[in-house]
């Protein structure tokens, strides 16, 4: 297995520390918010090492949906090209652990829908993409 290369950020990097290093019984919320999130565990494009991303926790049926927001910056977040390239994640909800498999959602139908969802769980998405010029990439992680 690729080493494991942390956060860049120091507040996520904890996160994921505190969230990982309890079994996923603490550290589930984003910050200030009281919101769940959940940790993604993927491949990096580049690099191949083990990467971990904090992620609001956006649940539709047995599928996780992914918003690449990026607080409504002008590019899209790393992760979003490391999940183009290596589609094989794991997803970590509070203490259950999934392996997952994600797409990118092009039908519009389809994103209109799981936007809505993700939106409802965390509204300030509406805000990041009136933001910003780039359409934010949505994924869908489904169970393999």
């Amino acid at each position: 297995m690729s080493n494991y290369i942390p956060p860049a950020i120091d507040w996520v990097r904890e996160q994921v520390e505190l969230y990982e290093s309890s079994g996923g019984t603490q550290g589930t919320t984003l910050r200030d918010t009281g919101l769940p999130c959940i940790i993604v565990t993927h491949k990096g494009n580049k690099t191949g090492g083990i990467r971990k991303i904090p992620l609001m926790r956006v649940k539709v049926c047995d599928s996780y949906v992914l918003v690449g927001s990026y607080g409504g910056r002008p590019k899209d977040p790393v992760w979003v090209y490391n999940l183009r390239a290596n589609p094989d994640v794991e997803i970590r909800d509070k203490t259950e652990v999934y392996k997952m498999r994600v797409r990118e959602v092009e039908d519009e139908d389809e994103r209109k829908r799981l936007w809505a969802a993700a939106a409802e769980a965390f509204p300030p998405y509406n805000d990041y993409q009136a933001k910003t010029s780039r359409k934010i990439p949505v994924f869908v992680a489904e169970p393999v």
